[in-house]
């Protein structure tokens, strides 16, 4: 990888391709220069460095129970969508149902979730955190809040409105009202202004 720092992001400014792109600020007459092909390499770099940072505690933590990022993944929705469905948490992590159910298991066995039929119909299978999954699910939580929250500060003012338009931007345009609906964004923090 090429070494990032702000001056080589700067520096390149000139590379720019010359395409333009519409402004986020909702104004139409107005259009954003598209960033240079070595501009959005730099952006890919900092997202495996940044998603390296943003991982590094909670493996840590997830390595001493024997889990891996599949298991946080799974411990974490559960924890903030209690009583989720099975096929819904497949349609949220886009795993296989055998990779699903090889974690799910161990983390059943282990006692960090707990798995009832549904109300309704019984053959639904519907997941909690048990005790000791919600205060794991937490500690790893903790851990990425304040990595962003230090990280949207150091950013300065603005960052958090930015962070949420570029990450929501990222998603595909077809998954982003269901993602929103997990959520439960703020609107504000999806729409392009």
């Amino acid at each position: 990888m090429t070494d990032i720092t702000s001056d080589s992001v700067s520096g390149r400014q000139n590379e720019r391709s010359g395409a333009a792109i519409p402004a986020t600020n909702g104004s139409a007459s107005e259009a954003l220069e598209a960033p240079s092909r070595e501009e959005l390499t730099a952006f890919v770099e900092l997202l495996f460095f940044a998603y390296r940072e943003f991982t590094a505690g909670p493996d840590a933590i997830l390595d001493e129970y024997g889990f891996g990022r599949a298991h946080h993944r799974v411990l974490h929705f559960v924890h903030r969508n209690p009583g989720l469905r099975v096929a819904d948490l497949l349609d949220i992590l886009r795993i296989t149902k055998q990779s699903l159910a090889r974690v799910l298991k161990q983390l059943i066995d282990q006692g960090f979730i707990m798995q009832r039929a549904g109300n309704d119909d019984r053959r639904v299978r519907r997941l909690f955190v048990t005790a000791k999954g919600s205060r794991l699910a937490e500690k790893l939580t903790s851990l990425q809040v304040k990595r962003i929250e230090s990280a949207l500060m150091e950013a300065g003012k603005g960052a958090n409105d930015a962070a949420h338009r570029f990450l929501f931007a990222m998603i595909a345009e077809s998954d982003r009202p269901g993602v929103q609906a997990l959520l439960k964004l703020p609107d504000s923090a999806t729409r392009a202004r």
